[in-house]
């Protein structure tokens, strides 16, 4: 899986077999927000998994704490504790 970081639209990306997926961040100071999911088509749930843990491990790559903003990345780190360490102080989900 290769994930492409846009940075002229704030973007990660992948395409797959059903369309382009991609998550919009915004970046501050040592802190990436996760702000919006999207799917051109509706991928399966396990894409979608695999394509953040992708992203998490890039930005952990970055030595970035990542703030998750969109719903479903928030119930990702739910599911995933083991990325919470991942979180900036004083965010709890």
């Amino acid at each position: 899986m290769e994930i492409k970081d846009n940075e002229l639209l704030r973007q990660f990306e992948i395409e797959t077999d059903k369309g382009l997926l991609s998550v919009e961040y915004s970046l501050q100071e040592r802190k990436i927000f996760l702000t919006r999911l999207n799917n051109e088509q509706e991928s399966t749930q396990i894409s979608s998994n695999d394509f953040i843990k992708g992203i998490l491990e890039l930005v952990k790559q970055r030595k970035l704490r990542v703030v998750p903003t969109h719903p479903k990345i928030v119930s990702f780190f739910r599911k995933n504790p083991s990325y919470k360490e991942m979180l900036p102080p004083g965010i709890r989900i």
